[in-house]
């Protein structure tokens, strides 16, 4: 499996698809240890993370690689302010999807794995919750940073990290991986406003929203 997984992205990339990010610089939070024994539950590959107004007009596509530095940055830094904004006011239907470019071959697939788990078994804000918290221990994942990132969202840690072992959501994964690749993504995060590609900043998708309302 993990050798399939690395030539699909492999040949993907090699097709043209490029992703940027940077590094982000800071402390790690303190991690507990974790000592599971854990195997991942059936998962529910039809999940697809959404908050916001489920019927809105206006759709926010979000596309991430949970190992891309600049996606952590779009999560931590911009990611608050659309929320407050848009996303709790009810004026948009926000969705996840996930493109592995991967920046890091061990940890994309896993991570993201963990993050559609939690979502999963716990919700949508869960999902969101975690993708923040975990975005915390970019450049430096492990088993019970992942752990530790669904017990702050109010999930099981050792599910999640069954679900990052067994890389429980590939499936998924690629099938989104492969609908941004049919829109010629060509870095991550990339923002769609309905349909249309804006600039991974809180402004830029505020003003994108406001044409889309208006």
């Amino acid at each position: 499996m993990e050798r399939t997984r690395r030539a699909v992205l492999a040949g993907l990339s090699a097709a043209g698809v490029v992703g940027a990010a940077g590094c982000l610089g800071g402390d790690d939070p303190d991690t507990p240890e974790y000592d599971c024994d854990a195997d991942p539950a059936s998962p529910d590959l039809d999940y697809r993370p959404v908050i916001g107004d489920p019927d809105s007009d206006v759709v926010v596509r979000a596309f991430e690689d949970f190992t891309c530095g600049a996606c952590a940055n779009y999560k931590l830094d911009e990611f608050p302010a659309i929320r407050e904004a848009h996303i709790d006011t009810g004026e948009i239907r926000y969705e996840h999807w996930d493109f592995p470019i991967p920046v890091d071959e061990d940890w994309a697939v896993p991570v993201a794995s963990a993050a559609r788990g939690v979502g999963a078994r716990a919700g949508d804000e869960a999902f969101f919750a975690f993708a923040s918290a975990v975005y915390e221990f970019h450049g430096s994942y492990s088993l019970d940073a992942i752990g530790s990132a669904a017990e702050e969202a109010g999930s099981d840690p050792c599910a999640a990290i069954a679900d990052a072992e067994a890389e429980s959501y590939e499936a998924t994964l690629m099938s989104d991986r492969g609908e941004g690749a049919d829109l010629d993504l060509q870095a991550t995060p990339t923002v769609y406003v309905n349909g249309d590609s804006v600039d991974p900043t809180a402004d830029a998708v505020s003003d994108a929203i406001e044409a889309a309302r208006s």
